[in-house]
């Protein structure tokens, strides 16, 4: 059976409320690095066409019924057809991400930049936290879980008696790292929050192939099938506005 713990007040004042203030702090700090090592590039002129070619095949896959047969074949070809549309891209042509990314240094410096802003504070703060604070339960969730919360919230504590809505110090920095979005928007502004979650995913990739974005569309612009959604809609207007006046 699990135990109630009383949670000592000053685990609150010298390991929780520190915890906390060091992790945003950690974050404004890093959001300001990044900003000053940010480097401005021009976008490349082919990427930004390719992607509004893209945006414009949706648009037409989105509004196909409520432009008529004719003009939709007519504007399906000009993507797709196999000689000269603007979504068919001829094999062999296909730009390579990883290439690309290695043949232009300040995409590849600003992805390194990027990383190492998000791995070093990283490092240097869970190390922090191993040191001074391994082994404290810090906090305690108002509500009763399930024990498969209790790796995620118990890290560092390997005690199976103790309740699963007990949180270790360990557990607490995760929880910050990965939920201060939401803070983080408050005080930098929705467009400028720290990310991590979103950082590490982008670390595994290598840059964008707008060639499978073309290819994609394409292949969903050729499965698309037309059906006129207003058919004989002015006999339709025409009988609504006459019961409106009569």
């Amino acid at each position: 059976m699990a135990e109630d713990l009383v949670l000592d007040t000053a685990i609150r004042d010298w390991v929780l409320i520190p915890l906390s203030v060091v992790m945003v702090l950690i974050g404004v700090l890093r959001y300001f690095v990044s900003k000053l090592m940010h480097s401005s590039q021009t976008p490349d002129a082919k990427i930004v066409k390719e992607g509004q070619v893209i945006v414009r095949a949706r648009s037409l896959r989105a509004g196909a019924n409520f432009i008529p047969s004719k003009a939709f074949r007519a504007r399906k070809i000009y993507f797709c057809n196999e000689e000269n549309g603007l979504l068919f891209v001829p094999k062999g042509q296909g730009q390579n991400p990883q290439a690309q990314m290695f043949s232009d240094p300040n995409m590849a410096m600003d992805m390194m930049k990027k990383n190492l802003s998000m791995i070093i504070p990283q490092t240097l703060t869970f190390a922090w936290v191993n040191f001074f604070f391994s082994g404290f339960v810090a906090a305690k969730i108002p509500f009763p879980l399930t024990q498969r919360f209790r790796s995620m919230l118990q890290n560092g504590i390997d005690l199976s008696t103790v309740d699963v809505s007990y949180v270790s110090s360990r557990s607490w920095y995760f929880l910050n790292l990965f939920g201060l979005r939401g803070l983080f928007s408050l005080i930098l502004g929705e467009e400028n929050a720290v990310d991590d979650t979103q950082r590490m995913m982008q670390m595994g990739g290598f840059g964008f192939d707008p060639s499978k974005g073309l290819s994609a569309e394409k292949d969903n612009l050729d499965i698309t099938q037309h059906d006129w959604a207003l058919p004989n809609f002015e006999h339709r207007a025409e009988a609504v506005l006459r019961k409106v006046i009569s």
